[in-house]
């Protein structure tokens, strides 16, 4: 027994002592067992890791944009999708501008004053956006401002008014917030956060304009309404939008009538180009050679010279604010019985290039581009200036200047048409009015 005991004592003690090896021989164990497992995947964990960094380095720069617009739905749509992806896969573009809200004020964002203007009909872009950005693309959110047919008829405190106080519509029936009120201003930016907070590399202001389709003399605003301050209720706007966003880095651009680049006098919707770019990233003239009244720059039809308005454009553009602000909007559709192809597109592509210009975006309100218009990725910078000589031709021999100076005719004012269908502009006249955006 006493042996017995004894044996019993002993093994306990050998066991005793003999658990903290097991232990730490375990954990040893576990921990060389991981370094094996992390050794035989170390190939397939290092390759995707590399990859993450390069595309992480090689971030778009604003200043290096090449854009197309996509509206809500076609972002979101798997029939765009195939197209739209092998234009962003195969050709130069590195940038999508999504819009956020709609022309005619439906915003498919929730949790945004209320969620008046939210339409549960509007497909959310937030995997797209996702998807787009962790592919490299630069992505710009863009808002259509002032120009709104939902909130208004929600807060009629907001709303440019008739003289009875009734709310005032533009030709098309649509209703428009009030840049001077704070609270059209809080509803946008409020909206402009919420974006960013989305992963929005930008935030684009569209319609950052008073009205100018409809009798605009009838429009009421509960203040004293000029030219001058209407420019300065734009700019107020930008320079709170500005104050706001650049906190978390986010760049903002805005989106102008084309004409701005040559005239000064705020075209009756308070769009003063120099005052507005001090407040913003980025400005881009609506400089679609459709909306050029014939006649205007001494070209007798702007729409079938395409360079040559796109080039007299941004030249009178440089001279009033920085090369660097600027990043046109081209035109990608056609109208007004002219064709535009591949050449159209490449000769506003190279007018740009040619005034030290190399950000752009292209406008189709149908969302479709044309892909033999650009460049492949490989050939992305193969971007040569135009001679001299061969660009005083394509200008018929005149200066700048000399084209700045001749105006078209003016022409009355037509009824709106605007990128719901083909187009998104208009090229009012100084003290009237014309028919697109």
């Amino acid at each position: 027994m006493k042996k017995f005991l004894l044996f019993v004592i002993m093994l306990s003690m050998i066991t005793f002592f003999r658990m903290p090896v097991f232990a730490e021989n375990e954990e040893i164990i576990e921990e060389i067992e991981v370094l094996v497992e992390q050794d035989d995947n170390s190939e397939k964990n290092i390759i995707p890791l590399e990859e993450e960094k390069i595309e992480q380095t090689e971030i778009v720069m604003p200043s290096q944009a090449r854009g197309i617009h996509l509206t809500t739905r076609a972002a979101a749509s798997s029939y765009h999708k195939p197209r739209i992806d092998d234009l962003l896969d195969n050709t130069e573009l590195n940038t999508v501008v999504i819009d956020v809200k709609e022309i005619d004020g439906e915003i498919s964002i929730k949790g945004v004053a209320k969620d008046l203007a939210y339409s549960s009909k509007l497909p959310s872009v937030e995997k797209y956006l996702k998807e787009v950005k962790n592919r490299g693309f630069y992505t710009v959110a863009r808002i259509v401002v002032f120009r709104d047919n939902v909130m208004p008829r929600k807060r009629p405190d907001l709303a440019v008014k008739n003289p009875d106080g009734t709310l005032w519509e533009d030709y098309k029936g649509n209703t428009w917030l009030n840049p001077y009120k704070q609270g059209t201003i809080d509803y946008i930016l409020e909206l402009s956060e919420k974006s960013a907070a989305m992963g929005f590399d930008e935030i684009q202001f569209d319609y950052i304009r008073f009205p100018s389709d409809g009798r605009t003399k009838q429009c009421r605003y509960g203040v004293n309404h000029s030219s001058t301050t209407a420019s300065a209720a734009i700019v107020n706007f930008l320079k709170q939008a500005k104050e706001k966003l650049s906190i978390s880095g986010i760049k903002t651009s805005i989106d102008v009538f084309g004409l701005t680049t040559t005239d000064m006098s705020g075209m009756g919707i308070g769009q003063r180009i120099v005052e507005m770019a001090k407040y913003v990233d980025y400005v881009s003239p609506m400089i679609y050679p459709s909306h050029y009244n014939n006649g205007e720059y001494g070209i007798p039809n702007p729409n079938k010279e395409p360079y040559r308005t796109v080039y007299i454009a941004l030249q009178g553009a440089k001279k009033r604010i920085p090369a660097e602000k600027l990043r046109p909007w081209l035109q990608d559709f056609s109208m007004k019985g002219v064709k535009y192809g591949p050449e159209e597109i490449k000769a506003q592509i190279q007018a740009c290039y040619d005034c030290d210009v190399k950000t752009w975006m292209l406008w189709n309100a149908a969302c479709k581009y044309t892909k033999d218009g650009l460049k492949t990725k490989e050939e992305q910078d193969t971007y040569k200036k135009t001679s001299a000589e061969k660009i005083d031709e394509l200008l018929q021999h005149k200066t700048v200047e000399e084209s700045v100076l001749k105006r078209a005719p003016l022409k009355p004012a037509t009824s709106a048409n605007t990128n719901t269908a083909t187009t998104k502009q208009s090229q009012p006249k100084t003290g009237t009015v014309n028919k697109q955006k």
